[in-house]
């Protein structure tokens, strides 16, 4: 199955050249090592409109099956990705974002300190990762086994979710 990513890192810094991006490179790394396509890779700011926009982008003229996000999800007034995903989303998806939480929380307990959440605009998922290459890592790890199946159901390719034994 071919699925397509798009990659946004959130940061400030990153966006000005005042920081290395580790974070995207860990997403990108992953995302190839599993067979899928990685189709646009971008660094915004801290900006609600900046990275709304990127998004539906990705989705709408890119056709991206997956949005990954990175960045933005604490609770500095700057972190303000999940509300801009939640602005360009049509439906929440938030089983995602509840189980990275929690097993991430099971390594440290800052992790109920992410905002991140994931969603669906259109056929595409849309998910906030924290912004640490850790963190991403351990995220990933969490959902990459279940992410072929959730595009096949956007795409109508799948409609069955229960196993049958």
């Amino acid at each position: 199955m071919d699925i397509k990513v798009a990659i946004i890192i959130v940061s400030d810094k990153a966006s000005k050249g005042g920081r290395t991006d580790l974070s995207g490179q860990v997403i990108e790394d992953i995302v190839r090592s599993q067979g899928m396509a990685v189709i646009n890779k971008d660094i915004v700011p801290d900006d609600k409109d900046c990275i709304s926009t990127r998004i539906m982008d990705a989705v709408d003229r890119m056709q991206a099956d997956v949005v990954f996000t990175t960045g933005g999800t604490g609770f500095s007034d700057r972190d303000v990705t999940p509300e801009a995903t939640k602005s360009v989303m049509d439906r929440e998806a938030p089983g995602l974002a509840e189980i990275m939480r929690s097993e991430s929380y099971k390594v440290t307990s800052r992790a109920m300190l992410s905002r991140g959440i994931s969603g669906i605009r259109g056929q595409s998922l849309v998910i906030n990762l924290p912004g640490s290459p850790k963190a991403v890592r351990e995220s990933l790890e969490i959902i990459m086994p279940i992410l072929p199946h959730g595009v096949e159901v956007l795409r109508g390719e799948s409609s069955e979710c229960a196993q049958i034994d």
